[in-house]
């Protein structure tokens, strides 16, 4: 179907892919797998357009249709999640418009044996199966089944598109190629921004749908789920396997011992024959032999050792200074911002020592109890508190925001480190694969690996007792985060992770934090554990829900609401006056920041983005004046 031949991709002097071939058939399910920057994503882009190769051919049908999802891509705007699905169905029309375009060439062709006239009745046979399978039930109804498979809820489907972050775009970008059923699906990382229970059901719909699939993707267990066979892309070259990701890496290390052992024998074998004609040269007896032996030496063709990349993290956490035995506790935590409420009536504790995760959909409060426990967010309730002399290392999901795009590898840590670390900063990012030139390369051409990296290091520059890791393995290779794995469960403190990642998570944690539907439940031992326990647990809910005599009675349900309610009075008090004092603290920084902004725009310099700093001086002035107009009708 697809056909990548003796196909080169160079920039300037380097060769990132040197004359590579291989072939997918209409039902290949591949893993693409390598390091970050070996050539993956530049791959997929060749096969569906988007960038030409220096040399060599890809060939493809000339209806062959392509749903391709990118790591980094634009969306929508203007219009509802539901509406912006939709438009995934446009594809239909323009079918029709070919199927009447080819009856039409059709009835005028009178060439009836020919190889062309077969052509165009197998493209029209094509197009008449796409639109019958298109038209199997309303475009609604399979859109909004896509939608909810992928982490959304009924009442979030008529929310605007730019309400929502980048990982739940990302969604709806994937929901649209899906709902299109191309006939190649290309996904790049897709796993990046889902969390568990999404990333189960993209599982099952890739493995029950009849497409060519080609998948980059960092998650062991969803390549092993997905894919039958994988293709290594490495210092420029690919090898392919017809195996999943797993047997991969067994029939991997057996070739690649294979190819040792056959070399060293043959080595022994050059060695002894050398050393024979280096003995009779001179001899006129031995003359034949050793012309023999000379002769089979130029014949003879040499083994040799498929080249690999050994460069490996070598990650190592500064020992955890000790804190007190309990790190972080949250009291009846009620958390969220001014326009909604995450979560409510938590009750959280984290000892010295353990390692915890937080998992649950995007949007349901993982990254803002984050943003609690560093501090950056107030409660609106209850009670957050640190444990004594807790110093906690922080690394936030999103890496490009942070970092500065203007500095380099190197400045970016020489500017915040202090003390002997300074003179070990080339080695510390040696550790960190960034080596000779590489570390003045700017942050901004940096792939995702790299900035994970880069992010990463900065952790090593002081010791912590507290480490706060919101997806740190979001772009990392699969050895790179086997590694992380392993210098995180030898670190010595306490250790807070958000991840989607069940692979990474597996053996790692021993305690779960479950953001479900407005609250948080405890979960003790690892993510095996939880999923087991998770499906059983649905299961017994639905048994209760269709099971009338397990319904609660209707006097249970009042003294339940009235208790509840009488609670919720207790708090009300409570509540507003932290409202208040959170309102106060964020007017306060808002009117610094303009002021500051204000400074700039007085007198900008050449580098100053005066219409990025004019968008953020009116963001900041809307919120100020909601802020200001809530804490007024609170006063009051």
């Amino acid at each position: 179907m697809i056909s990548i031949e003796d196909v080169t991709v160079a920039y300037g002097g380097f060769v990132l892919l040197d004359k590579i071939n291989f072939h997918v058939s209409e039902t290949d399910k591949i893993g693409l797998v390598g390091k970050n920057g070996a050539g993956k994503s530049t791959i997929l882009k060749l096969i569906c357009g988007l960038q030409n190769p220096t040399s060599g051919r890809i060939d493809r049908p000339r209806d062959l249709t392509v749903g391709y999802l990118p790591q980094i891509m634009e969306h929508h705007r203007g219009r509802t999640v539901l509406e912006e699905t939709m438009t995934a169905f446009e594809g239909t029309a323009r079918i029709e418009r070919e199927i009447e375009s080819v009856t039409r060439e059709l009835e005028t062709r009178t060439d009836y044996e020919s190889d062309a006239y077969a052509a165009l009745i197998e493209h029209l046979t094509s197009l008449n199966d796409r639109l019958e399978m298109s038209h199997s039930e309303p475009p609604e109804v399979r859109a909004r089944r896509t939608l909810r498979g992928l982490g959304f809820l009924d009442d979030e489907l008529g929310r605007l598109t730019e309400t929502f972050s980048q990982g739940w775009n990302m969604r709806i970008e994937l929901a649209k190629i899906l709902l299109q059923q191309p006939d190649v699906l290309l996904l790049d990382e897709p796993t990046n921004h889902l969390d568990i229970e999404s990333i189960e059901w993209l599982e099952d719909y890739l493995k029950g749908r009849r497409c060519a699939l080609l998948l980059v993707s960092h998650d062991r267990r969803f390549l092993d789920n997905v894919t039958t066979r994988t293709v290594e892309v490495m210092l420029g070259h690919i090898y392919d396997y017809k195996v999943p990701y797993t047997k991969y890496l067994e029939l991997r290390a057996e070739r690649l011992q294979q190819q040792v052992a056959a070399w060293e024998n043959q080595q022994r074998m050059i060695q002894k024959t050398e050393e024979f004609i280096n003995t009779f040269r001179y001899k006129p007896t031995k003359s034949n032999q050793v012309q023999s032996r000379i002769k089979a030496l130029e014949k003879l063709e040499r083994i040799e050792i498929d080249e690999t990349d050994n460069a490996r993290l070598t990650v190592k956490f500064p020992p955890a200074p000790r804190s007190g035995d309990v790190v972080f506790k949250g009291s009846d935590l009620t958390v969220g911002y001014p326009q909604k409420v995450v979560f409510r009536h938590a009750e959280i504790e984290i000892k010295r020592g353990e390692k915890v995760a937080l998992i649950g959909r995007n949007g349901e409060g993982k990254t803002t109890l984050m943003r609690v426990i560093t501090g950056e967010l107030a409660p609106i309730s209850g009670e957050a508190r640190l444990g004594h002399n807790v110093q906690i290392g922080y690394y936030a999901q999103n890496q490009e925001d942070i970092l500065d795009r203007n500095e380099t590898v190197f400045s970016t840590l020489d500017r915040i480190a202090v003390g002997d670390i300074r003179t070990k900063l080339r080695d510390l990012l040696a550790q960190f694969l960034f080596r000779g030139e590489d570390i003045d390369k700017r942050v901004s051409v940096l792939s995702g690996g790299e900035r994970a990296r880069l992010g990463m290091a900065k952790l090593m520059l002081q010791s912590y007792n507290l480490l706060a890791l919101d997806e740190p393995t979001n772009h990392m290779d699969i050895k790179s985060k086997d590694i992380l794995k392993q210098a995180l469960k030898a670190y010595d403190g306490t250790l807070i992770v958000v991840s989607h990642d069940r692979d990474f998570l597996d053996g790692l944690v021993d305690k779960m934090y479950e953001f479900r539907d407005g609250r948080v439940k405890e979960h003790l031992g690892g993510v095996s554990e939880f999923l087991s326990k998770r499906k059983l647990e649905t299961l017994q809910e639905l048994e209760r829900k269709e099971a009338p005599s397990q319904a609660p009675k209707a006097e249970d349900q009042q003294k339940k609401a009235a208790f509840e309610a009488r609670r919720e009075v207790s708090r009300v008090d409570r509540k507003k006056k932290n409202r208040i004092s959170w309102l106060e603290c964020e007017i306060g920084k808002l009117e610094e920041k303009m002021k500051g902004i204000e400074a700039i725009l007085a007198a900008p310099s050449d580098k100053d983005d005066i219409m990025e700093l004019t968008r953020t001086y009116l963001e900041c002035k809307r919120d100020l004046d909601a802020k200001t107009e809530e804490w007024g009708s609170l006063i009051d």
